[in-house]
């Protein structure tokens, strides 16, 4: 059937989410949580699990956001290698944190396992092929650091690439078999289905307003109804500054949200499926303007890109990745896309995520950093513990105060012509 302008292929294919009310009266809880995507629901989820009461604030419904719209790759790890995080964090903190974005993926699999979650997942691996020698060398690198630590990853010759892949353009690359897929948004309404479940509350269409310090803890207030709370979790990520601009300031100005482009291509006739990534896996290379594809479940291409030029950026696209397709598939052929949507993603200026102590029993996060569907999971974990008082010595991330980037609203808009010099970098390397 047609699509829709910028529809997402995910909003079409998942089941119908909870029916979740408004807040219209004043509530009070133990924990109040801003946010209902996969930190915020993981937290609410494995909170209500242990027997604490539970509100859940969230702007607009559920999946509406980044956990809704993403790519749905699972893909394990942060942007840096294991021996950069221990020496960033020393041997003790940074072997918590290494553990954390190790097991992430198994955390994800093994929760949608335990829910009976109706996600499409799939856990067939991850594929990194490399676009140039110097990027085939720090792939070689990570390689050795992950298997020192019994990671299954291993390095793969430019044929094992081209028979994973079915591109005959890179020059090798890594399999880490630790990754995989899932429909995002039939995962985070699932999530949603368990925390309610399990006797959180959730009230959609209710953005966080004001948050003030009262006598025993906090008041959220919304449009039309409030929360009392003596505890509270900011889990809005590269939303932060949508509506909870005023209640985190230094969180906002922290993240900076980056428009992440996806589409989908008509179904793929099954040979031409066969020849194109025939083990299913992810896939995302080393360029700099990131290549990346998966299957859906009806054997649609999930790809995307990234554009400056803000007008009619959809179609731009589509003529854009459809020739970026033929020039790794020859064999795909022409290149229709149905589907074309967006969402942010949340980056910050060391591409690690952090977690922050905003005040007496206030914590929050930012910086998925393009890897939110594997490591959101974990951190509502971490949050979760923070909340029922786990030492700070013993969490996976260590607490830091937020540091907002200069010139952040500037820099905001500046930030799309980046892909110029992503692009002028790409140009000198071989695929």
């Amino acid at each position: 059937m047609p699509a829709l302008a910028l529809q997402s292929l995910w909003s079409v294919t998942a089941p119908p989410g909870p029916e979740c009310a408004a807040l219209g009266t004043p509530v009070k809880a133990q924990v109040a949580i801003i946010g209902a995507g996969y930190t915020g629901l993981a937290a609410a989820l494995l909170l209500a699990e242990a027997g604490t009461d539970v509100v859940v604030l969230e702007s607009r419904d559920v999946g509406d956001c980044a956990s809704g719209l993403n790519g749905g790759q699972v893909i394990p790890g942060v942007k840096h290698d294991p021996d950069t995080l221990e020496a960033l964090f020393g041997a003790k903190a940074g072997a918590r944190l290494i553990g954390t974005v190790a097991t992430a993926p198994e955390v994800v699999f093994a929760l949608i396992e335990r829910l009976g979650i109706a996600c499409d997942a799939t856990r067939t691996g991850w594929i990194q092929p490399a676009t140039s020698e110097a990027a085939l060398q720090q792939q070689a690198q990570r390689v050795e650091q992950w298997r020192r630590r019994a990671a299954p990853v291993e390095l793969l010759s430019r044929a094992q690439v081209a028979q994973l892949t079915g591109s005959g353009r890179y020059l090798g690359g890594l399999l880490d078999r630790r990754g995989g897929t899932v429909q995002p948004l039939s995962y985070v309404r699932g999530l949603a289905r368990a925390a309610l479940g399990a006797g959180a509350r959730i009230f959609t269409r209710s953005a966080a307003l004001r948050l003030a310090r009262v006598s025993g803890g906090y008041r959220i207030d919304t449009a039309a109804g409030s929360v009392s709370a003596p505890q509270v979790i900011i889990a809005t990520n590269a939303y932060t500054g949508e509506f909870t601009r005023s209640l985190a300031p230094d969180i906002a100005h922290e993240v900076m949200p980056v428009r992440s482009w996806q589409m989908a291509t008509q179904p793929l006739a099954e040979d031409v499926r066969r020849a194109v990534i025939p083990g299913r896996q992810a896939m995302s290379d080393t360029h700099g303007e990131l290549y990346f594809a998966r299957y859906d479940a009806r054997n649609r291409l999930v790809t995307g890109g990234a554009t400056i030029h803000p007008g009619n950026p959809a179609e731009r696209l589509k003529m854009r990745i459809a020739a970026r397709l033929q020039r790794l598939w020859p064999q795909i052929g022409e290149v229709r896309f149905d589907y074309v949507w967006n969402g942010y993603v949340g980056m910050t200026t060391d591409f690690l995520p952090r977690i922050h102590r905003l005040g007496p029993d206030a914590y929050g996060w930012t910086g998925c950093n393009g890897r939110a569907v594997a490591l959101s999971i974990s951190l509502g974990d971490q949050l979760s513990k923070a909340v029922r008082g786990v030492p700070a010595d013993e969490l996976a991330l260590p607490f830091t105060e937020p540091a907002p980037i200069v010139g952040h609203a500037l820099l905001r808009r500046l930030a799309p012509l980046m892909l110029m010099v992503y692009r002028r970098r790409d140009a000198r390397e071989i695929a």
